[in-house]
């Protein structure tokens, strides 16, 4: 299974080292007064992701905090439970 899961990450890889050699060209992504940036493709699209990933994080943000803070009031809403060992000696063969 550990052969696998590199191997299924080195396809990954290799895959997207193919896409970065594969789109070398130049772009310029034009910003708001005349503000641009040039540089590859791949950079773009990788810059692209990336702020995806951001956005998309920051907007679970107050779900995730939402959920934690529900969960923390369950847990000292929960009654205080004891794991008591058993008090009485286990039972003994008879004739002994």
């Amino acid at each position: 299974m550990k052969y696998l899961t590199w191997l299924l990450k080195a396809a990954i890889f290799f895959t997207l080292f193919a896409f970065a050699l594969n789109n070398q060209q130049n772009v310029t992504v034009h910003f708001f007064f005349g503000t641009q940036w040039t540089t590859s493709l791949v950079l773009v699209v990788l810059a692209a992701f990336t702020l995806g990933v951001v956005v998309g994080v920051l907007g679970m943000v107050p779900h995730w905090w939402r959920h934690r803070s529900a969960a923390r009031h369950r847990q000292a809403a929960a009654p205080e439970t004891v794991d008591a060992a058993p008090t009485h000696n286990p039972p003994t063969p008879h004739g002994i």
